[in-house]
């Protein structure tokens, strides 16, 4: 069966709290749906050839052209980034610029629905990566947002196994010099109701929205 909503991870990190958050909107929608890991894809930069402007169809070889013809034909796009270095990860950023082959002439992503989720420790800039997807498909890509959602992220250095003695780590720094790592909390997105039932009410409304642009 033809996915209607397609939800997108740039998150590399298995089972990732946006991975989790972006299911449960698919599954909100009460769609049929398709769940795409970034991570499992090679999908470049975009390159600026310009091939793309007569027919939206990205002549560079890797997995995005196929992935673009399931997001055309698809009613709505929820895409999750994460904020490594407080910037968007690489794996979304890629997908970002190649949607470029979608918008000149035909502006193939317009109408659709679309939901953002950014992950992140520094507020600051999850703000920053949320405000520019919103830029990007808003305006853009003509999308129509129907809503974005920022989740705390997750220190790695918590989880590493030399988070209590590495000279680099990020866990003085956000949680003091003298908090062990088998002290700090993993955060789960389960455990924000607030956020989750927000993502509930996005991916319903998403569906609801679609619907209505059908009749």
């Amino acid at each position: 069966m033809t996915p209607e909503f397609i939800g997108i991870s740039g998150s590399p990190i298995p089972h990732s709290n946006t991975d989790r958050i972006i299911q449960h909107m698919l599954e909100a929608t009460g769609r049929p749906t398709e769940f795409v890991k970034l991570s499992r894809l090679n999908i470049r930069p975009c390159l600026g050839c310009k091939q793309c402007v007569e027919d939206n169809i990205c002549k560079v070889k890797d997995d995005f052209p196929a992935l673009a013809e399931t997001l055309k034909s698809a009613q709505g796009i929820i895409l999750g980034a994460y904020t490594p270095y407080s910037q968007i990860d690489a794996f979304t950023k890629a997908l970002l610029e190649r949607f470029w082959s979608l918008r000149h002439v035909n502006h193939c992503l317009a109408g659709k629905q679309a939901a953002t989720v950014v992950t992140g420790l520094n507020p600051a800039a999850t703000e920053t990566v949320t405000q520019a997807m919103k830029l990007e498909l808003e305006i853009y890509e003509g999308m129509v947002l129907a809503g974005q959602l920022q989740l705390p992220g997750n220190l790695p250095c918590v989880t590493c196994g030399r988070g209590d003695d590495c000279p680099q780590s990020g866990k003085p720094l956000l949680h003091g010099p003298d908090t062990p790592c088998d002290q700090i909390s993993y955060a789960r997105v389960e455990d924000r109701d607030d956020l989750w039932k927000k993502a509930q009410e996005i991916g319903g409304n998403m569906a609801k929205a679609s619907m209505a642009g059908k009749h």
